[in-house]
């Protein structure tokens, strides 16, 4: 994907980190055995809170869009992922206000984020 590479040639994925390992520890008060258990919690969770959010967009549920991304937002802030955070918090916003229009795109949008931010969990788990 061209729109994803620098002027460098590097990747945006290969310059940004999408979680703040620091502060994902120092939100379970530095123990990273807790830190392992919360990412594998998520891990575990997070595919049925997306098919949620994601039922509930197809359904033009405006109450339960906001439900699902709230609980992905909180979810993600623990690992300092400001990106999924802001992503999640714009489906939550669009929830609150009852107008879904483009929440398709937002979901297309949290989901790629995710996917981004997939593989630094897995290996925050297996440090």
């Amino acid at each position: 994907m061209d729109g994803n590479r620098t002027p460098q040639g590097a990747s945006v994925q290969e310059q940004i980190r999408h979680l703040d390992e620091a502060l994902a520890l120092s939100r379970v008060g530095g123990d990273m055995d807790l830190l392992r258990e919360v990412v594998e919690l998520f891990l575990d969770d997070y595919p049925s809170a997306l098919e949620k959010l994601r039922s509930a967009v197809s359904a033009h549920d405006p109450s339960g869009v906001e439900h699902q991304a709230h609980s992905l937002k909180g979810s993600v802030s623990t690992f300092g992922a400001q990106e999924a955070f802001e992503a999640a918090l714009v489906l939550e916003k669009q929830g609150r206000s009852g107008d879904l229009t483009g929440v398709e795109e937002s979901l297309r949008n949290l989901e790629n984020v995710f996917e981004a931010l997939l593989p630094e969990l897995a290996a925050l788990q297996n440090k």
